[in-house]
């Protein structure tokens, strides 16, 4: 399943999920796509590592938080979800040294509060990780410390024109 991307989201020096100049992060792109939801394309490696050859849930489960809190930003950049709550069910594991690829979307706003969900695919369309979640909605200016333009820039990397999502296989949520 194509879906055409509108442009790829901010990232920052330090962040464990987006963060280009953080040595053991996950260097993750985040991406708009035409059916507002926040693509992100990453590949784990060991030192994400949990069980051999397993990304951590823990890592899992930041990128899925992250990623639902952005979702929020596709109509209003300058505004991000914080985590009020989060709940993820693990079905399978995301292997090492392979690409993956998130959707997140927001599933219900409320104005300052929004509900969003988000899965990690796997190769075959299977849904290995799942999250839901509800978020406050606040200025990034008030969720940052420090030089938020030092630290937060535009993606420098070439965004895709288009991402290719595998196609749904049994079991998890897809939109």
């Amino acid at each position: 399943m194509r879906r055409a991307v509108r442009n790829a989201q901010n990232v920052s020096k330090s962040c464990f999920c987006c963060g280009l100049e953080n040595p053991a992060g996950l260097h993750a792109q985040f991406l708009e796509t035409e059916a507002d939801e926040v693509v992100v394309l990453f590949t784990p490696t060991r030192e994400h590592q949990s069980y051999p050859g397993r990304l951590h849930g823990g890592v899992a489960s930041a990128l899925l938080d992250e990623a639902i809190g952005r979702a929020v930003s596709i109509h209003d950049p300058e505004t991000w979800g914080v985590t009020i709550e989060l709940s993820v069910r693990y079905r399978k594991p995301v292997p090492l040294d392979r690409p993956a690829i998130l959707i997140a979307r927001v599933d219900v706003d409320r104005g300052r509060v929004f509900e969003g969900s988000g899965e990690i695919l796997l190769e075959d369309g299977s849904v290995a990780v799942e999250a839901s979640g509800r978020y406050l909605r606040l200025p990034i200016e008030r969720i940052a410390e420090g030089d938020l333009h030092a630290e937060w820039f535009a993606d420098p990397r070439p965004a895709p024109l288009y991402v290719e999502l595998p196609e749904p296989s049994t079991g998890g949520r897809r939109a």
